[in-house]
């Protein structure tokens, strides 16, 4: 990696506020998931609803975030969305009714779409262009240790003084941290920024450009898939080892070093870059989270004694192969799509991502519902087996199939 890059105050500025919001919005939900179950008396599915609400609102403002920042207002875009989602958190300290706390998610799923990392890496390609992959991979490394501080911190925060407490101290993270070195991390300098041919206006022809190509919906649907699948298990891990009866202590620990293994992921993923590329490290990425999903199934169907090692190997391959996703997702769409209009794109294959992403507590639980957590488990790793095969198309059509005129 470029030292120039390692330099750049800018992008540890984002690295951390990218940390925060992560900690503070994304991961709160599942960190207080069990919590708000029993104060609140709401089922599983009445709660996790809340979530599906958030991420489908986040999934629906990508395509227009992504327009805003082909429009040279990503700073505006994610700073604003720091300071709105901070507030909200507050806001969520005052609910005692399942409508106004479905109504706090509806807003902080909107002020994820507008500060996560698919806003602040289309923020960076629009800015950086083919440069764009380093300072990805920058971000990454520190923002993937945002579970790891979410669950143990949040939880820790929650016995103490409660889970309003906790919502408190992350919004006070965010407002005084967070919003801050978004500001300071997306300033441009001289000569930065976007040719005069790849600026806003040409983002919905880009988009559309792109939308006729098979490689635009199979790109799509693959890493949605990811999204499913690493969803469910983010908001149904702890009530799956719940359910197996292994201590509470252990099962947050597992939980939080997905976080931890994702940068471990990362930093693999630099070493073998050269010799494998990005395209490779992706397709790598869906058979690791296939052969975990194998090895949580193992956990759950088999011995008590054995589950805790399982589980451990387990959470080793889920963070180590999703956590290079974030990073390839956007660095391989360019690739293959363009660089082009890159915010509307970004946008667009957001949207399926997110929703996903977002129905993914829901779908869990109806699974939970019909079959119990081990049918969830199998289902798993079929879902990941059939994300890979459409991302193999895809990269064989890229190479294969011509390009539709623009």
């Amino acid at each position: 990696m470029n030292r120039s890059v390692l330099k750049d105050y800018r992008l540890w500025c984002l690295a951390v506020a990218e940390t925060l919001v992560w900690a503070g919005f994304y991961y709160f939900f599942p960190a207080m998931l069990l919590r708000w179950e029993g104060d609140f008396g709401w089922t599983r599915g009445e709660t996790t609803l809340a979530a599906t609400c958030a991420l489908v609102t986040s999934a629906l403002a990508a395509p227009r975030i992504g327009r805003l920042i082909d429009g040279d207002r990503g700073r505006l875009v994610l700073t604003g969305s720091a300071v709105m989602g901070a507030f909200l958190l507050i806001a969520l300290t005052q609910v005692d009714s399942r409508p106004a706390f479905i109504a706090v998610w509806v807003g902080l799923g909107l002020a994820m779409g507008g500060c996560l990392y698919e806003p602040c890496f289309a923020f960076l390609t629009h800015q950086r262009g083919g440069n764009a992959g380093p300072a990805i991979t920058v971000i990454t490394l520190v923002a993937g240790f945002a579970g790891s501080l979410s669950f143990p911190l949040s939880n820790a925060i929650a016995d103490m003084a409660g889970w309003r407490s906790a919502a408190l101290a992350f919004a006070g993270m965010v407002l005084v941290v967070a919003v801050p070195l978004f500001w300071i991390g997306t300033a441009m300098r001289d000569g930065e920024g976007p040719l005069p041919h790849e600026r806003g206006g040409h983002g919905a022809s880009a988009l559309k450009h792109a939308m006729r190509r098979p490689v635009f919906w199979l790109l799509a649907i693959g890493f949605s898939t990811i999204a499913l699948n690493h969803g469910m298990i983010v908001n149904h891990l702890l009530p799956l080892l719940a359910e197996r009866q292994v201590d509470g202590t252990v099962a947050v620990a597992a939980i939080s070093l997905i976080g931890v293994l994702q940068v471990v992921g990362r930093i693999v993923m630099i070493l073998a870059e050269r010799r494998v590329g990005m395209v490779g490290i992706c397709g790598a990425s869906f058979l690791v989270i296939a052969v975990a999903g194998v090895l949580l199934s193992a956990a759950y169907w088999g011995p008590v004694g054995g589950a805790v090692a399982l589980l451990f190997c387990f959470v080793t391959l889920q963070g180590a192969g999703y956590g290079v996703t974030s990073i390839t997702r956007p660095v391989v769409t360019a690739q293959l799509l363009g660089r082009r209009g890159f915010g509307s794109i970004s946008g667009a294959m957001a949207l399926p991502f997110v929703a996903c992403t977002a129905i993914s507590p829901s779908v869990g639980s109806a699974i939970w519902s019909w079959g119990g957590y081990g049918v969830l488990t199998v289902g798993l790793v079929f879902l990941i087996l059939f994300g890979f095969l459409c991302f193999t198309i895809a990269v064989y059509s890229a190479k294969r199939l011509p390009d539709p005129p623009a």
